[in-house]
């Protein structure tokens, strides 16, 4: 037994030794390109969906080379520190936002989103102003459209914000809660995408795991390299199923990728207009390079998000006197769009949605 005993300890103090040797290696070789973005989502359900939020009541940290950055998320697991009722209160004017990591706010402070800028800025002129930053990192428009339909109607909110990244087109086939039949039609294709999320509720069930994901390079590199293994993966399905609906373009993006984007944007705006709602879709920028502002909309999608949207912020008319003269994203890390990109965003879709409209 004594043996046994001794033998374990060994054991354990070996594996100890490995892993404070694979700290100090990646820590010396890859500090710069190393993140410490934990995602710490779970599963929630929306009607009879079951998709992923970021845990409720929850307090972590996000660190690269470029800062840390503190995220706080309330009871139901927004990016926000009160809670909300699906009573809106009286007097008050209510935005929901919709959208990814750039929406989330990876590499932002808490109150440098551009939803927290668009609040106070609609306290400003308005008095009383509520913006619920539902964000979620890997979120695609199908994801954003169920929650809207589901969950965020219940809010009672005056304006919907979609966030648009590029890669929400390739995110809605992975996603594959929505296709498009031979009519073209959008109807439902399954009813649950939660990627990573049985995992994670395993292992942050596990005392330590949080504060490893939070401060273990090691750790990092390890979870994220199966993060990405099973992401490619997922990926490469999605790009077999693209193949059996339409022969892609010589572009970026397939035909049916485009077509599977409109349609579901111009159910969301369909679902804002019957229920009173205003529709702003945000061109966040894809790459801001040599002076040069790239859009997330490929040219023939581009002109769909107009004319489904009643506010439509384009990335090159707000950014491009910018591109060259400031950092208009983080320059390591994720790249996500900086607190300047977020504050212009978040003015702009308040004086987008106070100008009277036609």
């Amino acid at each position: 037994m004594k043996n046994r005993i001794a033998g374990l300890a060994v054991f354990a103090v070996v594996m100890l030794g490995m892993l404070l040797i694979g700290e100090w290696v990646i820590r010396g070789l890859f500090a710069d390109e190393t993140v410490l973005f934990p995602r710490y989502h779970t599963d929630v359900q929306y009607g009879d969906y079951t998709l992923r939020r970021i845990r409720p009541n929850s307090r972590f940290r996000h660190a690269s080379i470029d800062g840390s950055w503190e995220f706080v998320t309330n009871s139901q697991g927004f990016r926000n520190r009160e809670d909300f009722s699906y009573q809106k209160p009286p007097n008050t004017f209510r935005v929901l936002s919709l959208g990814d990591s750039h929406t989330q706010g990876y590499e932002v402070r808490q109150d440098h989103t551009f939803s927290a800028v668009l609040e106070r800025y609609l306290e400003k002129h308005l008095g009383s102003a509520q913006v619920l930053n539902t964000g979620v990192s890997g979120f695609s428009n199908a994801e954003a459209l169920v929650l809207l339909e589901n969950e965020g109607l219940r809010y009672d909110p005056d304006v919907v914000v979609l966030g648009f990244f590029g890669n929400d087109l390739e995110d809605n086939i992975k996603a594959g809660l929505f296709k498009l039949n031979e009519a073209g039609d959008l109807v439902p294709a399954r009813y649950e995408h939660i990627p990573g999320v049985r995992i994670q509720n395993i292992i942050y069930s596990i005392p330590g795991v949080q504060w490893l994901s939070e401060n273990s390079y090691f750790y990092s590199v390890l979870f994220n390299s199966t993060w990405d293994f099973f992401k490619n993966r997922l990926t490469q399905q999605a790009s077999e199923q693209v193949a059996e609906y339409a022969v892609p373009q010589k572009t970026e993006y397939s035909n049916y990728e485009i077509a599977l984007a409109e349609a579901l944007l111009e159910r969301l705006h369909q679902v804002c207009k019957d229920n009173g709602i205003t529709l702003v879709v945000v061109d966040i920028p894809l790459l801001v390079r040599d002076g040069e502002v790239v859009s997330s909309f490929p040219d023939s999608l581009q002109e769909a998000a107009r004319q489904h949207s009643d506010i439509f912020i384009d990335s090159k008319t707000l950014f491009s006197d910018y591109a060259g003269a400031i950092e208009l994203q983080l320059p390591h890390g994720h790249h996500h769009i900086s607190e300047f990109s977020h504050a212009l965003i978040g003015v702009a879709i308040g004086e987008g949605v106070l100008r009277p409209q036609d």
